[in-house]
């Protein structure tokens, strides 16, 4: 395989193989991870929330070099140290890997608790957060930014799961996390397209 024809999948998991390797808690989480629940589109960035710290920086840069790669490691000690996001970029396929550092917060390590195990034969095997919280975490990007694709994410999602979703943990969360109007919009169109 030429290094363009890297597919997002295929870069996620050599991510994932690191951070199994270095024994990091991660989870896929992102557009990504809602395609894996629910319904394909185009992206070029793969989201991953990781429990880094300072002591994995030159192991991360050793595994991502350039000029396969472009990781900044300045970038990446800010992030660790603010909670904040760093990436790495794949500049033969034009991949972005946006890696967040959890924050703090009662949200953050129950979606860790939560990360689920998805395996898609001969593709990959990996950590993902749990379609509840990429439906919560959509909730909270649509409220920031307003892009349709976040409710159309979690609509082709709730279409694939339907009963299997657990609605009242969203509910619940919604609440806490300010976002209830916009779970109600997503409901919503979801019944509108039925």
């Amino acid at each position: 395989m030429k290094p363009a024809d890297l597919e997002p999948f295929e870069l996620m998991q050599i991510m994932a193989m690191f951070f199994e390797t270095h024994a990091i808690p991660y989870r896929v989480v992102g557009s990504l991870a809602s395609m894996a629940f629910g319904e394909p589109r185009f992206t070029n960035d793969i989201d991953i929330a990781a429990e880094l710290t300072m002591n994995h920086v030159q192991d991360l840069c050793r595994s991502f070099p350039t000029p396969e790669y472009y990781l900044s490691e300045p970038a990446a000690r800010d992030a660790i140290r603010r909670k904040a996001q760093f990436n790495i970029i794949h500049p033969a396929s034009g991949l972005k890997v946006d890696i967040f550092i959890p924050k703090d917060s009662e949200f953050a390590r129950t979606e860790s608790n939560r990360a689920i195990r998805l395996t898609s034969e001969g593709e990959y095997s990996a950590w993902f957060g749990s379609p509840e919280d990429i439906i919560l975490n959509k909730l909270i990007y649509f409220r920031e930014g307003g892009s349709e694709k976040h409710l159309r994410d979690i609509a082709g999602m709730m279409k694939l799961l339907q009963e299997k979703l657990d609605r009242a943990y969203i509910d619940s969360w919604s609440l806490k996390l300010g976002v209830c109007r916009e779970w109600q919009l997503a409901v919503n169109r979801l019944s509108e397209q039925s």
